[in-house]
């Protein structure tokens, strides 16, 4: 009898285990998104990117992040409209604004601002939905400071850059009036 209680707690444990595991996973696939794919073909593994995933939520939390007043949110899209006016005449300089643009915006909410997989790993945990638009904003932006990019390849890094700007201007849920 002790044999068998033995067995049966050891798989009630292996099951409970296994069910963490696999809700765990589920909640970080959920938290990053796209993000979460990316991180386990660049880590090789379930295992490893998850330990990474956990490891950005980790210093996410040690930042001092702060959504911008309603007025500053304002001038920054005020400031995007003229960026993407400038576009027209001048696309790879309205490119490298946006770039800033980006850029202020993040660090005024107190992102860190250094490498770019130092910022797209601390954006992953509350804009993975978005980041991917980033990315590819990014490496068309690269392209571009090369001339490697056409005018159309510019419209599009345009379109990924205000895709994750609009996401950092956010009004949070909790202000957002219900009825508007």
């Amino acid at each position: 009898m002790v044999v068998i209680a033995v067995v049966i707690v050891a798989i009630l444990v292996a099951v409970g285990y296994l069910a963490w595991n696999q809700v765990r996973s589920q909640r970080l696939r959920s938290r990053f998104g796209p993000e979460y794919d990316r991180a386990v073909e660049r880590h090789g593994g379930r295992g490893a990117a998850e330990k990474e995933l956990r490891s950005r939520e980790q210093r996410h939390q040690e930042l001092d992040l702060h959504d911008l007043p309603d007025e500053q949110r304002e001038l920054y899209r005020e400031q995007w409209v003229h960026v993407q006016e400038r576009f027209v005449d001048t696309p790879e300089g309205a490119l490298e604004e946006a770039d800033r643009l980006v850029l202020v915006v993040m660090g005024q909410r107190g992102y860190p601002t250094g490498g770019f997989e130092e910022r797209a790993a601390h954006l992953s945990v509350e804009h993975g939905r978005t980041l991917d638009h980033y990315r590819r904003g990014h490496d068309i932006s690269s392209r571009a400071a090369g001339k490697e990019a056409s005018t159309e390849d510019m419209r599009q890094a345009m379109v990924h850059y205000r895709a994750l700007f609009e996401d950092l201007l956010a009004v949070p849920v909790e202000d957002r009036n219900p009825r508007s």
